[in-house]
C-alpha cells in the first residue's frame, strides 16, 4: 500500500481524478454500495463534462467504468477509493473511513490516506493449531484479509500458500494420531517450519510486524524454527476457534497485544527522541520541520494525534507561514498532512503519539538523517 500511495503522489495528471465512496464488509449493508459507487460516479461525469473537454471526460469516465463494472462488492472493506487519469485507474479498498467525496486536481488526494495509514498498526496475525495455519492482514483492530488459495498475492509461491494444512502428522493402525511426545514435537515443529517458510516470503514483500496466536506450546514450537524470531511483536495464547473463528474474531482477541505493541513503540520513540535531541538532530519549528521533510532529510517524523495546522506553503521558496482561517484562498488546510506526506515520500516514516506523551506546546518534532 505504500508503494502504491507513493506512486499515486509521484503521478501528476491533468486531471487527476480522486473518488472516495463508504463501502461495506458485510451483507447485506454492502447491498447499497453499488449505488453509493454509482451516485458518485454521476459528480464525476457532471464535473468532468463541465470543467473538460468531451474527448477528456469520455476517455477518463470509460477507463473507470472499465474497472468498476465488475467490482466484486462482497469484497469490500471500509472505503473504496478510484484514482483516474486519461491514462491509467486504480482501484483501492482500504481498511480506514472516510468523507465520501470527488476530487478533481493535478495530483491525486492521497494526503488523509497517508496520514490514516502512517497512524495505524499494519501486521500480519499467523494462527496455529496442530492441524491447520492461517494468515490474516489487519490494521488496527481492522481485518484486511485472510490469505486464501484465490488470493491473488500468492500467486506463483515458491512455498505453500494459506490457508496451510497439516498433512504430515503420523496415524496409527487404528486410525488415532500417533501423540508420542517425540514424534508429536518433531512433526509439528516439522509442520511450522513449513508455515514460517510461507510466512518469510510473504514477509519479503511487505516487511509486516508478526502477531501469532496458538497455544503457548504450538508458540513455543514456531518461535523455535522461525528464521526471524524479531519479527514477532506479540504472541496470544488465549484466544478461541482457532481453526473456523472468523477472521475478525482473531483480530479481536489481539487487540491488547497490540495494544501493548503501540505504547512500547511511544515509549521507544520518548528515547530516540532524547537522543537526537542528544545529537542536535532534533528540529520541532514547523518551518524548520517543513524544509527538512521537503529536502528529504528527515527520518523520523513524531506527531501529537489529532494536530492539524491551516498554512500557506510555498514550495519553491520551501517556506510554511501559519494561518487561522482553513478556507482562504491559498490555504493548506492540513500543512501537517503535506509534512508527514514528504517525510514518507523520501523514505522516512511518521509515528503518531497519543496527546498525553506529546503535549500540546511540542506537537511536531523531526529526527533529521544528519
Amino acid at each position: 500500500m505504500k508503494a502504491t500511495l507513493k506512486s499515486l503522489r509521484e503521478t501528476k495528471a491533468n486531471p487527476a481524478v480522486s473518488i472516495f465512496v463508504k463501502t461495506h464488509r458485510e451483507h447485506p449493508a454492502n447491498d447499497k454500495d453499488p449505488i453509493a459507487l454509482k451516485n458518485q460516479l454521476k459528480v464525476v461525469e457532471e464535473r468532468l463534462t463541465n470543467e473538460y473537454d468531451k474527448r477528456t471526460a469520455t476517455t477518463i469516465l470509460d477507463n473507470i467504468h472499465a474497472k468498476t463494472k465488475e467490482l466484486n462488492h462482497n469484497l469490500n472493506l471500509d472505503t473504496l477509493a478510484i484514482f483516474a487519469s486519461t491514462d491509467d485507474v486504480q482501484v483501492i479498498r482500504m481498511p480506514i473511513d472516510t468523507t465520501e467525496r470527488v476530487v478533481i486536481s493535478h495530483r491525486f488526494a492521497t494526503r488523509d490516506l497517508v496520514r490514516d495509514m502512517a497512524s495505524a498498526v499494519h501486521y500480519y496475525t499467523l494462527v496455529l493449531t496442530r492441524d491447520k495455519a492461517r494468515l490474516i492482514e489487519a490494521s488496527n483492530d481492522r481485518v484486511i484479509r485472510e490469505f486464501d488459495l484465490d488470493d491473488t498475492a500468492q500467486n506463483n509461491m515458491e512455498n505453500i500458500p494459506f490457508p496451510i494444512d497439516n498433512n504430515g502428522l503420523h496415524t496409527t493402525s487404528d486410525g488415532g494420531s500417533d501423540r508420542s511426545a517425540n514424534n508429536d514435537s518433531s512433526a509439528l515443529k516439522e509442520f511450522f517450519n513449513q508455515v514460517d517458510k510461507s510466512v518469510q516470503e510473504l514477509w519479503g514483500e511487505h516487511k509486516m510486524p508478526l502477531v501469532v496466536v496458538g497455544d503457548s506450546k504450538n508458540i513455543g514450537y514456531y518461535k523455535d524454527v522461525c528464521d526471524r524470531p524479531d519479527n514477532i511483536i506479540a504472541t496470544v495464547s488465549n484466544a478461541t476457534n482457532l481453526d473456523e473463528g472468523s477472521a475478525q474474531h482473531i483480530i479481536n482477541s489481539v487487540q491488547e497485544a497490540v495494544e501493548g505493541y503501540r505504547t512500547s513503540l511511544h515509549q521507544a520513540a520518548l528515547g530516540e527522541i532524547d537522543k537526537a535531541r542528544g545529537a542536535n538532530r532534533l528540529q520541532t519549528d514547523l518551518q524548520e520541520v517543513y524544509r527538512s521533510a521537503f529536502q528529504g532529510v528527515g527520518d523520523t517524523l513524531y506527531v501529537r494525534r489529532g494536530y492539524i495546522q491551516p498554512a500557506k506553503i510555498d514550495e519553491k521558496a520551501q517556506t510554511l507561514n501559519l494561518a487561522d482561517d482553513s478556507s482562504a484562498e491559498g490555504i493548506t488546510d492540513d500543512a501537517i498532512g503535506e509534512i508527514i506526506e514528504h517525510v514518507i515520500h523520501n523514505g522516512g516514516k511518521a509515528v503518531f503519539m497519543p496527546q498525553d506523551i506529546m503535549s500540546a506546546d511540542q506537537p511536531i518534532a523531526l529526527v533529521t538523517r544528519y
